[in-house]
């Protein structure tokens, strides 16, 4: 499924937007400026257990270098972020997949005014019929600079980008249940609580009305749920990152920090019921990134980015079975190269290769080729 017509079609003169940086030449792996080598000694590759049978879907180049969010657009093709944190030389943009094809969506994203950038992570397409996607700009400033943000699609063609919630912490995950939206915001922060992080909420009609502007450090009207990351060895505060909800309407999100699964229950109006921190079995997953859940079986498809593997939660007795795993590698064969998000179409699970390690993650460095897998659940 590698498409050779991938880097034909994704060279950095189709980038020119309204972002400032220009794409400079690639450098080598060793000296690209996103290049992340951990500090540990991190497990060797072969000790390691491999675990399932990714494939290779695409190879991006360097101006494509983190893989991240994914979304089913109506018309059947999928839509993928690229925010391109690992080196922001080049700027961001939304990739539009099709069989064997990728190509350009959207290369002209409006920067957030005082950093810059653009970063757009988790997206999804809204009852409205517009594309709406989670800003990430913590690592460019942490005052409270990340947004939600919403293309307006017409005739099944991508118009104009506009802000429509602005100061998020660390805006992640977004996921539409009926005409209600909700975000994860991995860095809201609170007085008293610096490694907290947040569910909001929105309705349809909140964002048809404008720009809605968050109050941070508070409990802001919109926060959903609030929850608490534990700080281990690799020093990762962020906390809920992936989303999505069951069969029954609860919602679930993970911490990247530390692997924590929470359960939320809402109340017919959407509003919070109860929250809960899920006792699984099975295996303790240390960081859980993006996710997925079928809500014909009740299984969570779980990023475990930290380890290099797809984990699955039965939703029904929280018992935790690993589809895939993987030591350190480049992903130039398929294998996982630190998986971040998950798209479920059919009998194929998508997997985007965010490849930005932390420290003591299994993957080491942010290197070439930048990978997309999938992964047959036949």
């Amino acid at each position: 499924m590698n498409s050779s017509l991938t880097t034909l079609l994704l060279g950095g003169a189709l980038l020119a937007g309204c972002q400032q940086n220009q794409p400079k030449a690639e450098q080598p792996a060793a000296t690209q400026p996103g290049d992340s080598t951990a500090t540990h000694v991190p497990p060797a590759a072969d000790t390691v257990a491999t675990i399932g049978q990714p494939q290779l879907l695409y190879t991006l180049d360097e101006a494509h270098n983190t893989p991240d969010g994914l979304a089913l657009a109506p018309d059947g093709t999928i839509i993928l972020s690229v925010p391109n944190l690992a080196n922001n030389a080049y700027p961001a943009v939304l990739l539009k997949m099709t069989g064997d094809s990728l190509a350009p969506y959207l290369t002209n994203l409006p920067v957030e005014p005082t950093t810059q950038k653009a970063a757009p992570m988790d997206l999804a397409f809204g009852p409205d019929g517009n594309l709406y996607y989670a800003e990430n700009q913590y690592e460019n400033s942490k005052d409270f600079k990340s947004r939600l943000m919403r293309v307006r699609v017409e005739n099944g063609k991508p118009g104009k980008v506009e802000t429509v919630v602005d100061k998020f912490g660390l805006a992640n995950a977004v996921v539409w249940k009926g005409n209600t939206l909700y975000v994860t915001d991995s860095q809201w922060d609170l007085p008293g609580n610096d490694k907290g992080s947040a569910i909001f909420r929105f309705t349809l009609a909140e964002l048809s009305k404008g720009p809605i502007h968050l109050q941070p450090k508070t409990k802001d009207p919109h926060v959903l749920a609030l929850f608490t990351t534990t700080v281990n060895e690799t020093n990762v505060d962020n906390g809920a990152d992936g989303l999505d909800y069951d069969s029954q309407g609860r919602l679930y999100t993970g911490s990247f920090g530390d692997g924590k699964f929470y359960r939320v229950t809402l109340k017919p109006d959407g509003t919070l019921a109860s929250q809960e921190t899920l006792p699984l079995t099975g295996k303790q997953i240390p960081c859980i990134d993006g996710l997925v859940i079928d809500r014909k079986t009740d299984k969570a498809y779980v990023c475990n980015s930290r380890q290099n593997a797809i984990e699955v939660i039965d939703l029904k007795t929280l018992a935790v079975t690993t589809l895939a795993q993987n030591g350190d590698t480049d992903g130039r064969d398929g294998l996982l190269d630190q998986p971040a998000e998950v798209l479920l179409k059919g009998q194929r699970l998508y997997v985007s290769d965010f490849d930005k390690p932390e420290r003591n993650f299994v993957n080491t460095r942010s290197d070439a080729p930048h990978t997309m897998s999938y992964i047959s659940l036949k």
